[in-house]
């Protein structure tokens, strides 16, 4: 597990992500996925950290010959992506590290992570998910997906997500047309577009960037608000009363 810090100038803070990674890849993997391909100037402004996922890969990595091993996955699935095994103890075992790593403004996710990710935050905006940590504030998705199983789906798209969220669709993605889908689940999503497939995309036209900033604009302004109303706060003001 690794972070790339956070401060932003004297009194600011970076919005800290718990960063969820592939199937059968790794915190370490996904850190350079991220942190190699994006600019530094966009980078510099997250305060970001890689775990792994909780199992062990159970078959073959894509990355194999690509990444170095070892590899882990969140959770198991059929071929149909509809049936899942220990889906709950990933559950359990992300709100443990948000916990112990916390507390965090947001969570990224790339394929498998970005499906945990975006259900996570539905789930726990219903009060199913995730209670014992403070409200994930911001989303990044990165060749996402819902679930497709009825059962499991229901309950976190049940409602628009309303926090904003930044998605990334690839052109060659075998998932875009469920990032499409993903993406009505959202009141306030920004939407970066890319011709590649099911990757973490450089961000390198214009376009991109200035998308990519707008959102991170969104954050700070929104985390410099947030903090200056608990500054103003008085101590014995909870958080019901505080409207947070």
């Amino acid at each position: 597990m690794g972070s790339l810090g956070a401060g932003g100038g004297v009194g600011a803070r970076r919005p800290r992500f718990l960063c969820l990674h592939g199937f059968r890849t790794s915190g370490e993997i996904m850190r350079k996925q991220v942190v190699g391909k994006w600019p530094a100037e966009v980078t510099a402004r997250f305060d970001l950290v890689f775990p792994d996922a909780p199992f062990p890969a159970e078959g073959n990595s894509d990355v194999d010959g690509i990444f170095d091993p070892p590899y882990y996955e969140w959770f198991q699935f059929d071929k149909g992506f509809t049936e899942y095994r220990n889906l709950d103890k990933c559950f359990d075992y992300i709100e443990e590290l948000m916990i112990k790593e916390g507390p965090f403004d947001g969570l990224m996710g790339f394929s498998q992570g970005s499906v945990l990710s975006a259900a996570l935050v539905g789930l726990q905006q219903q009060g199913l998910a995730l209670t014992r940590v403070p409200k994930i504030k911001f989303l990044v998705i990165i060749s996402g997906a819902r679930f497709r199983s009825q059962t499991v789906a229901e309950k976190p798209y049940a409602s628009k997500i309303k926090i904003p969220s930044l998605h990334f669709l690839g052109d060659n993605d075998f998932l875009k047309n469920d990032g499409e889908k993903l993406i009505e689940s959202f009141v306030d999503p920004y939407i970066v577009r890319h011709p590649k497939g099911h990757t973490v995309p450089r961000l390198v036209d214009e376009k991109s960037l200035e998308v990519m900033s707008c959102f991170l604009d969104k954050m700070e302004k929104e985390i410099s608000g947030h903090s200056s109303t608990e500054a103003e706060a008085p101590a014995d003001v909870d958080e019901k009363e505080m409207g947070i």
